[in-house]
C-alpha cells in the first residue's frame, strides 16, 4: 500500500479504503483468536435476543456492545502488530502498550457482559416463573 497525494475526494479512494477495511476485518476473521471469540458470542448473543424478543432500546445497547468490542479488538490486534513490527525484543514500553490495549478490551469486555445480563436476567428469571 503506497502513500497517495492528498488530492480531493474520489470514488475510486473511497472503494480502495473500504477494500482495505474488509481485508482487515477477514484477517481477523480468519486470524485473531480472541476476535472469533468475541464473534462467538456476538452470535450466540444476537440468538438470544431473538429468541427472547427483545425491544428496540434492548437491541441497541446490544448491538453498540458487540460492535464496540469488535472494533476495540480490532484496534488492540492492530496496536500489537505495530509493536510487533518495531520491535522483536521485549521492552518495558512495549508491554505497557501491548497490557494497556488490552486492558481496554477488558474494561469495555466488563461493561458489556453488565450489560447484557442487566438485559438477559429478567428475561431468563420470566422464563422460569
Amino acid at each position: 500500500m503506497a502513500w497517495k497525494d492528498k488530492n480531493p475526494f474520489s470514488f475510486g479512494r473511497l472503494v480502495d479504503s473500504f477494500t482495505y477495511a474488509i481485508q482487515g476485518l477477514w484477517h481477523a476473521v480468519k486470524t485473531e483468536k480472541n476476535f472469533q471469540i468475541h464473534l462467538t458470542a456476538a452470535l450466540i448473543v444476537s440468538i438470544c435476543g431473538f429468541t427472547f424478543r427483545l425491544s428496540k432500546v434492548e437491541w441497541l445497547f446490544i448491538l453498540i456492545c458487540i460492535f464496540g468490542m469488535f472494533s476495540l479488538e480490532l484496534l488492540n490486534s492492530a496496536i500489537e502488530k505495530t509493536i510487533d513490527l518495531v520491535t522483536e525484543e521485549i521492552r518495558p514500553l512495549a508491554k505497557q502498550a501491548k497490557d494497556m490495549a488490552a486492558g481496554a478490551v477488558l474494561i469495555y469486555a466488563v461493561i458489556t457482559v453488565v450489560i447484557g445480563l442487566i438485559i438477559f436476567i429478567p428475561k431468563i428469571v420470566e422464563l422460569f416463573r
